[in-house]
């Protein structure tokens, strides 16, 4: 699979300037964290479920949560699982297909080794566990499960910890709750993927709802909570984890407050002014802000409950030009002994100490998103992801 997959290779080909590369859910756990992107979740109660992944993975879709937890109702969990199995052995006996990294959101850690047990040959298209309300107490009880079902199974299986319990956004008990989730993550850092913010529970806890005007970042009580998770649990140093960005909840404005975030000039540039109207119309603008204030605090890929979000979380993953030119020169100026220099687009210093994990993360992200050309912003690559 690879990013951008779905659209032919002659419009690849006049968007980038280096195309995303491919990748397996085989692929090395650095990578995979990144090549998440935006990760789409459905309920795994659907009747159609096999065809539905099917259907996905054709519009662009790299990774999907088939969700047993907060999605449905207590009462349908037995019936959830033993879709589950039908649907995956549906898929197993397909055979031949691309398919998305897939993964199954418990409620319980016995639920992991059961459900390995019970797809049999099928779990090979698993690629792990999503794990609800994660703290050291709670979730090392997960992790060990998950052990047990990999090792019985002879498979490898990650985890994505959600990081969404009222212990952590309480100032009183959150650093507390950070170093235990430290504990645990770091103990088993090979089989952790990811790490998810659950952001819709934090505002739970104060019953606030974010408005399609706003942002996670506006809300200051969950603003506050993303800084410190990023700051104890995503340094660059080599400690750090992959931390994706919250859940957008909206995918339809009836009435607007404040005028619309995006700007009419790149969408004329483009000749894309209906699909400016269209983003707006369905609270894209709003999306397209907080996944740029997702990677401005060091967020990376987005959790998605609807198809239409994919596409934008993509674009503007992918890596620009100008970007690409500064992260080449700072590693390659940074292996000559680091000092100062200037852009190549000659409109910014280049600092090549500070900047080097900057540029060792971009161009990360630009093996799986790819790089754009010049000419090329997200407008295009929004237009040209669009299914027809």
């Amino acid at each position: 699979m690879r990013h951008f997959g779905h659209i032919a290779p002659e419009v690849r080909q006049r968007l980038f300037h280096q195309e995303p590369c491919e990748f397996t859910a085989d692929s090395s756990a650095r990578l995979l964290s990144v090549a998440l992107g935006a990760t789409l979740y459905s309920p795994a109660t659907r009747p159609r479920l096999a065809d539905d992944i099917v259907k996905q993975t054709g519009r662009g879709v790299v990774s999907m949560v088939l969700c047993l937890e907060d999605s449905i109702g207590d009462e349908d969990v037995p019936d959830a699982e033993e879709n589950l199995v039908r649907q995956f052995t549906d898929l197993a006996a397909r055979g031949g297909m691309d398919l998305p990294l897939l993964f199954i959101r418990v409620r319980t850690p016995e639920q992991i080794p059961d459900l390995v047990r019970r797809l049999g040959p099928a779990a090979r298209l698993l690629s792990g566990f999503v794990m609800p309300k994660f703290t050291e107490e709670r979730g090392i009880p997960f992790l060990e499960a998950l052990a047990t079902a990999e090792a019985a199974g002879g498979r490898r299986l990650f985890a994505m910890p959600v990081l969404e319990s009222p212990e952590l956004l309480y100032r009183e008990s959150r650093v507390d709750t950070l170093e235990g989730i430290s504990r645990a993550v770091d103990k088993y850092r090979d089989r952790v993927l990811a790490l998810r913010l659950g952001v819709t529970d934090f505002c739970s806890s104060y019953g606030l709802r974010r408005a399609p005007d706003m942002t996670a970042y506006d809300v200051q009580v969950v603003a506050s909570v993303i800084a410190d998770v990023v700051n104890m649990l995503g340094r660059a140093d080599g400690t750090g984890f992959t931390v994706t960005g919250p859940v957008w909840e909206y995918f339809r404005v009836q009435e607007r407050m404040f005028k619309p975030q995006l700007r009419r000039s790149p969408f004329l540039e483009g000749q894309a002014e209906e699909l400016r109207e269209a983003l707006i119309e369905h609270a894209m603008d709003g999306l397209l802000r907080e996944i740029t204030l997702d990677q401005a605090n060091g967020l990376q890929g987005k959790t998605c409950i609807h198809p239409s979000h994919v596409l934008p979380v993509h674009a503007l993953s992918v890596v620009s030009h100008e970007e690409f030119s500064d992260a080449h020169d700072i590693l390659r100026s940074e292996r000559g002994g680091g000092g100062v220099l200037r852009s190549a687009y000659t409109n910014k210093m280049n600092e090549v100490k500070p900047h080097r994990a900057w540029a060792e993360r971009t161009l990360l992200r630009a093996e799986v998103f790819g790089v754009a050309n010049e000419d090329i912003g997200f407008v295009e690559l929004l237009a040209a992801g669009i299914p027809e």
